[in-house]
This record gives C-alpha cells, sequence and structure tokens, in this order.
C-alpha cells in the first residue's frame, strides 16, 4: 500500500468520523443511486430526459379545482426532484421513506425541478 492510499484512507476515515448523520445518508443514497445507473439530480437540467434513483422524503396530496395532484420529494443526496402526479390523490407504494427510481423530462417550477407523470419503478423496502 502507497502512502498517498493510506492518507487518503485516514483522511476518508477522518471526514466520516466527524461528518453528520445528514452527509452520511447523503453519500449513502449518491453511492445507491450511482450504481443504478440514475443521473445525480443536483446535475439534472430543464428538458433532460432523466433516470433519478433516491429516497421519498414528502408525500402530499394537493386538492385543486379542476385537477387533483399527488406530489413526492425525492432525494437522492444530492438534491430534490418532485414527482408529480397529475389526476392522482393516491397511489400504493408512494409514501415517505420509500425508495425509487423515477424516469421522466425535467421541467422546473418555481426555481425546482420537476417530473410530471414519472415512469416509476419501486424498490424493495428495506
Amino acid at each position: 500500500m502507497s502512502t498517498d492510499e493510506r492518507t487518503t484512507g485516514l483522511r476518508r476515515f477522518f471526514e466520516r468520523l466527524t461528518a453528520s448523520e445528514d452527509e452520511l445518508q447523503a453519500e449513502e443514497l449518491q453511492r445507491e443511486s450511482a450504481k443504478c445507473g440514475a443521473i445525480p439530480a443536483g446535475q439534472c437540467t430543464r428538458g433532460q430526459v432523466v433516470s433519478v434513483s433516491g429516497r421519498l422524503r414528502t408525500v402530499a396530496y394537493t386538492p385543486r379545482t379542476n385537477l387533483p395532484t399527488l406530489e413526492a420529494d425525492l432525494y437522492d443526496g444530492s438534491d430534490v426532484v418532485t414527482l408529480v402526479f397529475l389526476g392522482r390523490r393516491s397511489i400504493a407504494g408512494i409514501e415517505p421513506g420509500r425508495q425509487l427510481t423515477a424516469r421522466g423530462r425535467i421541467a422546473l417550477r418555481d426555481d425546482r425541478k420537476v417530473i410530471y407523470n414519472p415512469f416509476y419503478e419501486l424498490e424493495a423496502p428495506r
């Protein structure tokens, strides 16, 4: 083992030792997202067709006068993408804490990244 490898390993050990729980969870989510071949949400741009993978933070039903929507915030450790399911009040399996991969075109709404009616795959609960 070279000196550089030992220094890097030691630096990584101390970074993990001093990191907060949120930072460690964000790193874990980013690693899992990369394994799925998903694009980090922080790198997604408007108009791009993407596959993002992460954990649902919040799920909220938003009653509207003409079209109800179900909105879920997907966090992958780098940024949040809001998944908007138009005309839906609930979807089985779409709940906070659930891991999933979503595919669709990124749009911007109020400077937030949004995917309308995404294709999605739920991952097995852990």
